[in-house]
């Protein structure tokens, strides 16, 4: 019991609730020993230690995999793509506050904020979930980082009518890509909705697309335009996996930017025609309740961007004002 050696290195051997503690304190020290030995001690009567057993022996890929088994994410692999090279094979506890903050300013160096943030996001709900439910971690070693991008990844890049017009002119080939085109414009899917879209989640009747798996894990149901409608009407050829484009994302990108460079636009994503068919709402007098409801933003405070796209939608409001003056309070003003 107590502190002891073994051969040069210092050891504490400690018995608490039926458990012993039996550890290397990696010191030959004497009076670093016997603080490292308090330390321990101390842990170990507050209930702290046994705390830190788990989070000492589980690993950071251990708890992907389980954290993935049942609240994975639309994103959440690609995020992980970046996050295990580097912590892998850590196990929690090794996972500290300093270490997730070299992280992300290494990773500030070579990516967009937002994307830093998309990762971070992901290990801060990891974490969360495994000390809250499993009991892993006694603290999240995310939660004291600050690393909100708030507006700073914000695009504003929509398309004319015009420029519609000419995408989708070049958008014949391959044949597939001009309905995937028209349906993001008229429905403001992102892109891996779209090809996750099965004809299961297509309700004809209710003329509904039903959303199923988001960005936020929320799920949606989006309103089918006529347009819409009309287009997976025609839609003939059904693919044995069900969906309703049966396309992977890399040919989807090669195809949309062939498209983009045939009709000459600068600096457009497949992300902006998601942009293009919210501005076409707001410019049009749609509120923004109803708008953030139809992209699934968590917050209103998403689909504020959008507002000051079109000022003169916000004339008929400006306008009220003429009526709560009369003639008397025009002249006195000498107007």
């Amino acid at each position: 019991m107590g502190l002891y050696r073994r051969g040069k290195i210092y050891w504490c051997s400690i018995k608490m609730q039926g458990t012993r503690i039996q550890e290397s304190l990696k010191t030959d020290n004497r009076k670093l020993a016997e603080k490292l030995y308090a330390k321990v001690y101390t842990e170990a009567v507050e209930g702290r230690y046994f705390d830190q057993v788990k989070a000492k022996r589980i690993l950071f890929s251990e708890m992907v995999e389980k954290y993935l088994s049942k609240y994975e994410k639309l994103r959440d692999r690609t995020s992980l793509t970046r996050l295990m090279p580097v912590f892998g094979q850590l196990t929690l506890a090794e996972i500290t506050t300093e270490r997730i903050s070299d992280y992300h300013r290494d990773r500030l160096k070579v990516v967009k904020p937002a994307t830093v943030y998309q990762e971070l996001s992901l290990m801060r709900r990891m974490f969360n979930v495994a000390r809250r439910e499993w009991k892993w971690v006694r603290n999240n070693p995310v939660a004291d980082l600050s690393f909100s991008v708030g507006n700073k990844n914000a695009r504003e890049r929509w398309l004319n009518y015009e420029e519609e017009k000419r995408l989708l002119d070049c958008a014949g080939n391959p044949v597939w890509l001009r309905p995937v085109l028209v349906f993001a414009l008229h429905t403001g899917m992102r892109r891996g909705e779209i090809i996750s879209l099965k004809w299961t989640d297509v309700d004809f009747p209710r003329r509904l697309v039903r959303v199923l798996k988001s960005k936020n894990g929320e799920k949606r149901s989006v309103p089918m335009s006529k347009t819409v409608y009309e287009l997976l009407r025609s839609q003939n050829i059904r693919d044995i996996s069900g969906r309703v484009f049966p396309v992977s994302a890399r040919c989807l990108r090669q195809g949309f930017e062939k498209a983009v460079d045939r009709a000459g636009l600068q600096d457009f994503t497949f992300h902006d025609l998601r942009h293009t068919f919210a501005t076409r709402l707001v410019q049009n007098g749609a509120e923004l309740y109803k708008v953030k409801e139809l992209l699934g933003h968590k917050s209103i405070s998403m689909t504020m961007r959008y507002s000051h796209h079109c000022p003169d939608s916000l004339r008929s409001s400006i306008e009220i004002l003429d009526s709560c003056y009369n003639s008397a309070t025009l002249r006195v003003n000498g107007i």
